[in-house]
């Protein structure tokens, strides 16, 4: 009983069961009873065509023929005066006298069914009257032995046992199948879920129908593909965290051993103190952007919204950009109208906004130019950051926002930064529940666009 397909073949053969049972019960007490009233109907018909006869002439010679016709005939017949006195019968073996005698009070001139307890009596009767001039001068009584009635209902028997037996034979082998097609993807499906739990996510199930099974299937294939990259990317992760600590620590730890074990100058001691300086900050920045990454993977921070004057906030973060822009002798536009209020975090968007015009000015060439721009689009405020620097390469744009994905492998070291700068500004996007687009170009340029809901007054 612990098999899902044995437990779906008892339910649906119980049921299917019943409902046979029960309705073969009805058709059978309906054919019963049908095939009862036809011969009690039949044997009404022979006794009122006996009366007819007898209507015409009520003599002995008449009588003696009617006696005749039926003394071959598996019927009997008993002719009576008006007062029921048996004037002449065909019966030899039996005699019908209490179904005779009974009161039955007015009869009908179509007759009347004396005797209609086939289960219990052992004849069958039927009466009609025999009426001439207008008055009743005697009764033509019709038998039957219900012997041939419940020979008739043992036939009917046989063959509603045989459909029986039948149906309940096809019942079975298609509840099998059907069990059987049931249960098989979902056998599938457990297998799938097994091998998942072994750490095997090359899991494909088959999807052969677009009901509730065939999601199923398509819900643990996707889940396997998502363990399957998620197993990926933490692998990845680990590497790279493994990567980006060894390297400054290296740098550190062999530069302090110099100063230790060699006593350089005072200049190039200032020069490797000022290496494991550098290398320092660069594990600081590493450690303050995992713990922002770890913070947003737990949903512990919390974003503050309230009432931003973007006029301000822009102009403060202008001055915050300026020495960047002005070692590299960059240009920097800012363009937003006088009167805006957006609803978020001013430190997120603050971090956001960083992040994208750091590394805009990171990757521009010395001259160029990068811009702010912010206005507001029915119930939407748009901002775009764009540069005419080096640009992002099409095969890399589906990745950029990866943990520690790098454009050029090269950039590690040259152009500093941890590779999660812009994995975090995507995740503080989604928690203002805003949206971030990329576009770029090789040797053209990039653009970001931020797209923030004004839905809170």
């Amino acid at each position: 009983m612990k098999k899902l397909s044995i437990k779906i073949g008892i339910i649906f053969f119980c049921i299917i069961f019943g409902l046979i049972t029960f309705m073969l019960f009805l058709l059978h007490e309906a054919v019963v009873e049908n095939r009862v009233k036809e011969e009690l109907n039949a044997l009404q018909s022979r006794g009122n065509s006996h009366r007819t006869v007898l209507e015409k002439h009520f003599n002995k010679e008449i009588i003696e023929h009617v006696i005749l016709m039926e003394s071959e005939s598996n019927t009997d017949v008993v002719i009576t005066d008006e007062k029921k006195n048996i004037l002449r019968s065909s019966i030899t073996k039996h005699s019908y006298d209490k179904y005779i005698k009974k009161e039955f009070g007015d009869i009908p001139y179509k007759g009347e069914i004396a005797e209609g307890n086939w289960r219990q009596e052992p004849v069958i009767s039927a009466m009609s009257p025999i009426k001439i001039n207008g008055q009743t001068s005697g009764y033509v009584f019709m038998f039957q032995d219900t012997e041939s009635v419940h020979n008739l209902i043992q036939s009917l028997n046989k063959h509603f046992l045989l459909i029986g037996f039948i149906s309940v034979f096809v019942t079975i082998i298609i509840i099998i199948f059907l069990s059987r097609g049931i249960t098989k993807p979902l056998i599938q499906m457990k297998e799938a879920t097994s091998q998942i739990n072994k750490g095997n996510f090359a899991v494909t199930l088959p999807r052969k129908s677009a009901d509730e099974l065939g999601e199923l299937a398509t819900s643990i294939e996707t889940l396997a593909t998502d363990l399957n990259y998620l197993k990926r990317e933490r692998n990845e992760f680990l590497a790279s965290i493994s990567h980006e600590l060894r390297t400054p620590l290296t740098y550190i730890k062999g530069y302090a051993d110099i100063l230790l074990k060699q006593n350089p100058p005072t200049d190039e001691r200032e020069k490797y103190l000022a290496i494991i300086v550098t290398e320092i900050n660069r594990l600081n920045l590493l450690i303050q952007d995992l713990f922002e990454l770890a913070k947003i993977d737990k949903n512990s921070f919390i974003i503050k919204k309230e009432k931003i004057d973007l006029s301000i906030f822009l102009k403060r973060l202008e001055r915050k950009l300026t020495p960047a822009i002005n070692e590299k002798n960059m240009m920097f536009n800012v363009h937003y109208p006088n009167s805006l209020n957006l609803h978020a975090d001013p430190i997120r968007l603050e971090q956001i906004l960083l992040n994208l015009l750091d590394n805009a000015i990171k990757y521009s060439r010395t001259g160029g130019l990068v811009e702010l721009k912010v206005w507001k689009e029915k119930k939407t405020i748009h901002f775009l950051i764009r540069d005419n620097g080096k640009g992002i390469p099409e095969k890399d744009i589906p990745y950029i926002f990866n943990r520690f994905y790098r454009v050029e492998k090269s950039r590690k070291r040259s152009l500093g930064g941890t590779g999660l700068g812009l994995s975090i500004v995507q995740e503080l996007v989604h928690a203002h529940g805003a949206e971030i687009t990329l576009k770029s170009q090789e040797q053209i340029g990039t653009e970001f666009e931020i797209i923030f809901k004004e839905n809170e007054k």
